[in-house]
């Protein structure tokens, strides 16, 4: 049997939550049962022992209530003043947020969790405080009591009779490092209270009589220990999961709430979130769009999205699906997801749909097959008709029906002439025709109301005996039915196929909005570039303006591209931005996290981290806080953030490419420096040490042998520095290139001039024709051309062998050739010559830096024209260049006939 392994993906997750854990605080929560078990004085007494082991501890709020022993217990340990936010008049004392962050201690000691902040705070929440620390690296020590707990609030309120208004998600909860639990005997606990030790006065009193009642407390610590108890086994399973030898425990449990806009999706989404931490497993929240729903109220509309967000709150996954049946949608969800659980709510009371079709409950129970339903009982304040996904119906609106009267009645008008000269069932058709016109503007009822109003209107004005609704022929008796039935099929097929074009119309704008943003990006670049399409373009897309906020050297964001252009945010939209930017999360306007700002800023996020920040401000931002529209929002903010991190590092690898460059040349000269120039300078040395030496005499003839090779050696040393230099220019781009019409054979001469030495014993020819025009060159660059080619044939040719120079005009240009009797080139080195510091194979053991012919090669290049190297059929190397002619170039004043040197 093979050893056990770990788990690969549960040692990825452990991994991954260890590195965020590496830069983020760690969050120890003091849990009890409720208020006076010793949570505080727990608190302080852990920290004590911390700051015993030298951790730098400071008390950011401690709530002692008067209580005598944990006062003494706070003597000295460093404590941060409160802050005060005057409210109605009064000052309130809060937890100073600001200065905890400028403080930054290693723990803080932030007392009641759940608590709510006087309103002007950053956060509404304190648990949302606690956060930011977290996130700042700062650990945290803190209190809750079991009540506060978002997905136990309605049972403590059935347990106890009292709503608890302050509550911390579960989620955040959760995700504390550590829990310990706090926990006093009810006996015990009543006792301290009638000492004194929870409450003072009437307070304890009143406390002892209400909710400090027996069995409101054993509920309680029930519900602090099952909790615990629940913390405890995700830690173990977590531990078993990536031990070796342990087999891993796969969660198979998944389960699905369906949600609306019905008040009793609250209920349900608790309750979900309760069986889901019972079962340890995972819980989505689903919305189903049908054609009715897409009806519904702006204020329907915005409460399933409260409601959503509540889900996400408590940890679920959240999604919203379009379909014509909810039942069917959420059950082919549930199968794609492997929903082992659908929770549903159970309806009040029934309406004639219901006992028609049944409701959502019977259908989805009905097609579930085998998946379990579990069926909720609502809170009695919600309609059959407003359980999730039975949206309620809108509000009748009389003109729609008026509407579909007068269709009715033109329809009757157009088939009075007709009465006569047509059968009745063409009659039919023309209502028919009616009733879906109706169906395509107006919705389902008014086309169900025009479709009864259409058999009234046949029967009475054209079914004999006429206007009356006495039917003299059974037989229409069945068309009166046919013409109903098919009528209001004809609508509902009409009305749903409506609704189903108009929501892939909008899934279409948001699929081809986010591909056309891909598509503006990817051709961009430049930051400048990309932020101002970004920000146009989401503009667009949501009605709305919009700003991009990059950070400066300093870290501080601000502005770089607005629409409209010219927008500018005052500092506290700017210290929400930066906040969003330092932590990489969303805030502002309609989120949990600074929501007295007026926009709403979204984190660029890239793969690195966040590179900015978006702002939005909409006349409407209720509109943004959809789902949908968020999720679109976030994919554009990400968008952004990727054509950013790409520009970044396209141009990190250009800067790169010519570091890299760079180096290879440096490594290239210094290599040349240490031989091709020091080996002159080693001869220069070497004689002028001999001439100077007094105490050896040479001989006449050998001392003007040696000064010969000092300067040759010396002349040497100048040209190849002086070719370092020019390379040098060539490679900064700042060759300047000063033209002037003249002979081409000048340069030529000029060149020949300075090889005199070089060139001795050999036969230079140089062909030009005489009416050879004046080409437009900058003579001094030109002859080192010249003199370049020329002193490369001398070094690498043999003694005495010819080289060969011409020049015709071909087209619009003058082609110059250089050709010598040497060995040639290298097989493939016809290219690769002109590379800085290259010296071919057949070079052999010549001077030279290899610096030659690629300064040729920029010369001619910054003259317009072009130089390659070929081998000559007959042997040697021909080099070719052109030189570009102006347009009328003038003819030489005289003809050069040809010479040969």
């Amino acid at each position: 049997m093979e050893p056990t392994r770990p788990n690969p993906d549960a040692l990825l997750a452990k991994v991954k939550a260890e590195e965020g854990k590496s830069v983020r605080g760690h969050l120890k929560i003091f849990l009890g049962a409720c208020a006076g078990v010793g949570k505080t004085y727990a608190m302080i007494e852990a920290a004590r022992a911390r700051r015993n082991e030298g951790v730098d501890v400071v008390v950011g709020l401690a709530e002692t209530h008067g209580r005598r022993e944990t006062e003494a217990l706070l003597e000295g340990l460093e404590i941060l003043p409160r802050a005060e936010i005057a409210y109605r008049s009064v000052t309130l004392k809060e937890f100073d947020l600001d200065a905890a962050l400028r403080r930054k201690p290693q723990l803080m000691l932030v007392d009641e969790l759940a608590h709510t902040n006087a309103p002007g705070s950053r956060h509404p929440k304190r648990w949302q405080d606690v956060k930011e620390l977290l996130d700042r690296g700062i650990d945290v020590y803190s209190t809750l009591n079991i009540q506060h707990l978002e997905s136990l609030n309605d049972v403590v309120a059935q347990v106890t009779g009292i709503t608890i208004l302050e509550t911390v998600p579960d989620a955040f909860v959760k995700e504390a490092d550590a829990i310990e639990l706090v926990d006093l005997p009810f006996e015990e606990l009543l006792k301290r209270l009638r000492e004194g030790k929870v409450y003072l006065g009437e307070q304890a009193e009143r406390a002892r009589t209400g909710f400090f009642r027996p069995g409101n407390l054993s509920a309680l610590r029930e519900l602090a220990l099952r909790f615990t108890a629940e913390k405890v086994g995700e830690e173990v399973q977590e531990f078993r999961s990536v031990q070796p030898g342990v087999p891993a425990w796969p969660t198979a449990e998944r389960i699905l709430v369906l949600v609306g806009p019905s008040p009793t999706s609250v209920k349900l989404i608790r309750h979900a979130c309760r069986v889901a931490s019972l079962l340890h497993c995972e819980w989505i929240a689903l919305n189903v769009e049908t054609p009715t729903q897409l009806r519904l109220s702006k204020a329907d509309q915005d409460r399933t999205t409260e409601h959503l967000r509540l889900a996400a709150k408590l940890g679920a996954e959240t999604a919203t699906l379009s379909g014509l049946d909810a039942a069917e949608t959420a059950v082919c969800f549930a199968r794609e997801r492997n929903v082992t659980r659908i929770l549903v709510g159970k309806p009040d009371r029934r309406g004639l749909r219901e006992w028609l079709f049944g409701s959502l409950t019977d259908r989805i129970v009905r097609k579930s097959g085998d998946i379990s339903v579990i069926v909720a009982r609502g809170d009695g304040t919600a309609a059959a008709d407003e359980l999730p996904g039975v949206p309620r119906k809108a509000a009748a609106q009389p003109i729609r029906y008026l509407e579909a009267v007068a269709v009715v009645a033109l329809s009757t008008l157009v088939s009075w002439p007709l009465y006569e000269h047509v059968s009745p069932t063409n009659i039919v058709m023309i209502y028919l025709l009616g009733v879906v016109i109706l169906s395509t503007r107006l919705g389902l009822w008014p086309a169900v109301f025009s479709s009864v109003l259409s058999v009234v209107a046949f029967d009475f004005f054209f079914v004999l005996p006429r206007f009356s609704f006495a039917v003299s022929d059974a037989q229409y008796v069945l068309t009166f039915a046919v013409m109903l039935v098919v009528a209001i099929v004809i609508s509902t097929l009409t009305v749903r196929l409506r609704m189903t074009i108009e929501k892939s119309q909008l899934r279409e704008r948001r699929t081809v909005s986010l591909h056309a943003l891909s598509r503006k990006l990817a051709a961009l670049r430049g930051q400048e570039a990309i932020l101002q399409a970004t920000v146009r373009h989401i503009a667009e897309i949501f009605d709305s303006e919009v700003v991009a906020l990059l950070p400066q050297a300093s870290g501080m964001l601000e502005v770089r591209a607005s629409e409209p252009p010219g927008q500018t945010l005052d500092f506290k939209e700017q210290s929400v931005a930066q906040w969003v930017y330092d932590l990489g999360q969303m805030a502002g306007r309609g989120t949990d996290s600074l929501p007295s700002a007026e926009w709403l800023y979204v984190p660029l996020l890239a793969s690195h981290g966040p590179f900015g920040a978006l702002g939005l401000k909409s006349a409407d931002m209720s509109s943004l806080m959809i789902p949908e529209q968020l999720q679109l929002l976030e994919a554009m903010s990400q968008q952004a953030a990727l054509a950013l991190e790409v520009d970044r590092l396209t141009e990190e690898a250009q800067k790169n490419l010519v570091q890299i460059e760079t180096e290879q040349l440096r490594n290239a000269l210094l290599s040349s420096v240490s031989h091709d120039l020091r080996t002159p300078l080693a001869a220069i040395t070497g004689s002028a040490t001999s001439l100077l030496d007094p105490d050896h005499p040479i001989p006449e003839d050998r001392r003007r042998e040696m000064l010969q090779t000092i300067a040759e050696e010396a002349e040497r040393l100048s040209q190849n520095v002086n070719n370092l230099l020019e390379m040098t220019r060539l490679q900064a781009g700042t060759l300047s290139v000063r033209k002037e019409p003249q002979p081409i054979e000048e340069s030529i001469g000029s060149a020949c001039q300075r090889l005199e030495r070089q060139l001795k014993g050999r036969e230079v020819h140089i062909t030009i024709p005489p009416d050879l025009p004046l080409v437009s060159v900058d003579g001094a660059l030109l002859e080192k051309v010249f003199f370049n080619l020329l002193d490369n044939a001398a070094k690498y040719t043999p003694e005495a062998s010819p080289v060969e120079i011409t020049a015709r005009r071909e087209s619009d240009a003058v082609l110059v050739e250089v050709r010598d009797h040497g060995p040639g080139l290298g097989e493939g080195e016809e290219e690769r010559i002109f590379d800085k510091f290259y010296r071919g194979a057949t070079r052999g053991t010549a001077p030279g830096t290899g610096l030659g012919l690629p300064i040729c090669q920029g010369i001619v290049k910054a003259h317009g024209g072009r130089i390659w190297a070929e081998n000559r059929p007959a042997g040697g190397a021909s080099f070719r260049f052109t030189i570009p002619l102006e347009p009328g170039a003038p003819a030489p004043s005289a003809a050069t006939p040809e010479t040969a040197r």
